[in-house]
């Protein structure tokens, strides 16, 4: 296939996990607003987000290059969580979250400039175990999850702040749903085992 493929995500995370399908692909900044619309649901958030970043740099980019946007929001008590930014914010998200169920919505959009697209969007839900004070101000000094919707890396030490994972697709938490992500990369003719 003669198209290229490119990411629009800054996201270590994201780059990672499609480095693993072995396409080659560049890295475009999407430059999209990602403040949430009045009483949007976190699931409609995901999508719209996705659906912006790929168009925005599908835009940019132009010629025939297919375009990958993903967002990923963390939902508790039917609202979003967003990335905690720092110390303070990360240990009040996970004393919230303690003992309780959390969904993340991991929306994917692959775009072409001429208008066409393919999406999909992964539902992961986290149970974590009713974590102490102690234990929460550990992880958080140790992983620094600053970064990171619900405050914890799956992929590195926050797993063990986990009961239990229900999830399709085991990417999807850490940002970029790979199963989804080839089932839509071949759709789009990119060649994948």
């Amino acid at each position: 296939m003669s198209a290229r493929l490119v990411l629009a995500s800054t996201s270590a995370y994201r780059r990672a996990l499609l480095a693993r399908l072995g396409l080659p692909f560049t890295v475009e900044r999407p430059e999209v607003d990602e403040t949430p619309a009045p009483g949007e649901a976190p699931a409609a958030l995901a999508m719209r987000l996705g659906r912006a970043k790929a168009r925005a740099v599908a835009t940019r980019v132009g010629g025939d290059a297919w375009v990958i946007g993903s967002d990923q929001v963390a939902e508790l008590d039917g609202a979003p969580l967003g990335k905690p930014g720092g110390p303070a914010a990360a240990i009040a998200q996970l004393q919230r979250m303690r003992g309780r169920s959390v969904r993340f919505h991991t929306s994917l959009v692959l775009a072409h400039p001429d208008g066409r697209s393919f999406d999909a969007c992964d539902l992961t839900c986290v149970r974590l175990r009713a974590l102490t004070d102690a234990e929460i101000a550990r992880y958080v000094e140790a992983e620094r999850p600053y970064d990171c919707a619900g405050s914890f890396k799956s992929e590195g030490l926050g797993i063990v702040l986990f009961e239990a994972i229900d999830s399709h697709d085991p990417t999807a938490l850490v940002g970029l749903p790979l199963i989804a992500t080839a089932r839509l990369l071949r759709a789009a003719g990119f060649a994948l085992p």
